[in-house]
């Protein structure tokens, strides 16, 4: 991943949070399939030096083939993003020598992905899983809320994976090539338009103007 040194986050711990916030990930590799790309939730563990992803596919997907721990693969975690429009840079109307640009925080993590087809370790795993997902609900579900038999047949259809990170790739793009006062503009107009993901990231530049001054 391209990295800046302004937009560079080499803070394990940063990284983990977003990657623990946005579970959600895109694993690709490159093997039988060319390069090949599936998307599911994940697990992080705090095992190893730059931790372990728990995750699981469909059996029938064929990307299971291709994931046999001998080929370095890539998942990649999306963290907040958002269009900046230069209509919010003070120094606009001075030069105007202005762009539009686009505010995000990614994660990228490298390693290998070992199949785990043990009985016990996927209902381990789907059940952390839904728990970490189920955790905000007022009345969480629980694999014990359906019939045996039908989880038991759930597990058959699955192949789970135990990603083994090798290294961490943090970028976050939260406008810091800017001066001081266009980074204030983009606070302003971001809680202004009150989009999906501005809230988090307006905080994000905010907190970076009050360490850059």
């Amino acid at each position: 991943m391209y990295q800046p040194d302004h937009f560079r986050v080499e803070n394990t711990g940063q990284m983990h949070a977003l990657m623990r916030a946005r579970p959600f990930a895109t694993l690709i590799s490159a093997g039988s399939l060319g390069i090949y790309a599936s998307h599911m939730p994940t697990v992080l563990k705090d095992e190893g030096p730059h931790g372990v992803i728990e995750c699981h596919l469909a059996r029938a997907n064929p990307h299971c083939k291709d994931l046999d721990g001998k080929q370095e693969a890539l998942m990649i975690f999306q963290g907040a993003e958002g269009y900046i429009t230069p209509n919010w840079y003070p120094s606009k109307a001075r030069h105007g020598k202005v762009v539009p640009t686009w505010n995000y925080a990614a994660v990228h993590a490298y390693g290998r992905a070992h199949a785990m087809q043990d009985t016990e370790w996927l209902r381990r795993h789907v059940d952390e899983l839904t728990a970490q997902q189920e955790r905000n609900e007022s009345k969480p579900w629980r694999l014990s809320d359906a019939p045996e038999s039908f989880i038991d047949a759930m597990l058959r259809g699955i192949v789970g994976f135990r990603f083994v990170i090798s290294r961490l790739e943090g970028k976050w793009k939260m406008s810091q090539n800017r001066e001081i006062d266009d980074r204030l503009g983009v606070v302003a107009g971001l809680a202004d338009r009150g989009g999906a993901d501005d809230a988090e990231i307006a905080d994000y530049v905010a907190r970076q103007i009050k360490l850059d001054r």
